[in-house]
């Protein structure tokens, strides 16, 4: 097989009949054996039985169902784990990302790259969301222990040996666009403008998108430790600061502290850093709470043509 595309699918029924052809049209255009494995993650309408009518009509089509929804970097490592191409795309099933770039990504790996990533030029998401984007890939640029490049998602075109790679690395809070950069190997960037979904409402709402920053940031980088590290610092100058202010009032002004309100002050804005600085280290906690428990990433419920 020279190419196996990887798309996760979740609640996309209205959406798979347009994926299907255009996907169709762009394999037919490549002319070389391929393969699209299409995983059900958990999805609650009738996308399942929509994914086995189209594997009806093109053996090409392969699905994999998970016991329940997963979560979209899971769902990707599914697929991961059963591709058996020389290459594999991964892309999203909302056709936001176009099928059609296939043709420009092949030809770069052809070329000798090993990693192909693309690079979005615009969005035609609402100005609030292209922020929260624009913001995640800021922090995780600025912070990040390796390169991420900005505005690099997971639509991307890997050679097998990125992809042997990426299996063999068993963290479960996962972050594929950082586990991709961190591997390695020879890369390059293709530019797109996002489309808008094709129909339905977006599945990567603020809090997905939160928690997709948070596993990102603390998986490659501890700038949160240190940020709570430079917190406890800072906090401790300034109760320095005011300890010896008050010690210089009673021993050389007549003038004393009143009031308890500066005390309460005082006290709940060092519990504030105090709960802020376990919040962090807590996060970090959790993380290899989740490891050490060695539970499987996802389970496979059904698969077809697999």
């Amino acid at each position: 097989m020279t190419y196996s595309i990887i798309i996760p699918i979740y609640n996309e029924e209205d959406i798979l009949p347009e994926l299907h052809r255009r996907l169709t049209s762009v394999l037919d255009s490549l002319g070389e054996s391929s393969e699209v494995i299409l995983i059900d993650d958990g999805s609650a309408d009738h996308s399942y039985d929509a994914m086995n009518e189209i594997h009806r009509k093109d053996q090409r089509f392969k699905v994999l169902r998970l016991s329940r929804n997963f979560g979209h970097q899971v769902a990707i490592t599914a697929g991961l784990d059963y591709a058996t191409g020389e290459a594999v795309i991964l892309m999203d099933g909302d056709l936001q990302d176009p099928p059609e770039l296939l043709a420009e990504m092949t030809a770069q790996w052809k070329a000798g790259y090993q990693v192909v990533y693309t690079v979005k030029r615009s969005r035609k998401e609402n100005a609030l969301k292209r922020f929260a984007f624009a913001s995640f890939y800021r922090l995780m640029h600025t912070f990040s222990s390796i390169s991420i490049p900005m505005e690099a998602g997971n639509f991307s075109l890997l050679d097998k040996r990125v992809v042997d790679v990426l299996r063999n690395m068993p963290e479960r809070n996962r972050y594929i666009s950082g586990m991709r950069a961190w591997a390695g190997f020879t890369q390059v960037g293709v530019e797109f403008h996002r489309d808008a979904r094709y129909s339905g409402m977006p599945k990567m709402t603020l809090k997905r998108l939160i928690n997709l920053a948070l596993d990102g940031l603390i998986s490659f980088s501890n700038a949160p430790l240190r940020l709570a590290i430079y917190i406890g610092v800072v906090v401790a100058g300034f109760s320095f600061l005011g300890a010896a202010y008050v010690i210089y009032e009673k021993l050389f002004t007549h003038q004393a502290i009143l009031g308890w309100t500066s005390t309460i002050v005082a006290i709940t804005f060092i519990g504030g850093m105090i709960l802020l600085t376990l919040g962090v280290i807590g996060e970090y906690i959790g993380r290899i709470y989740d490891e050490v428990k060695h539970r499987p990433i996802y389970i496979v419920k059904d698969k077809i043509g697999l």
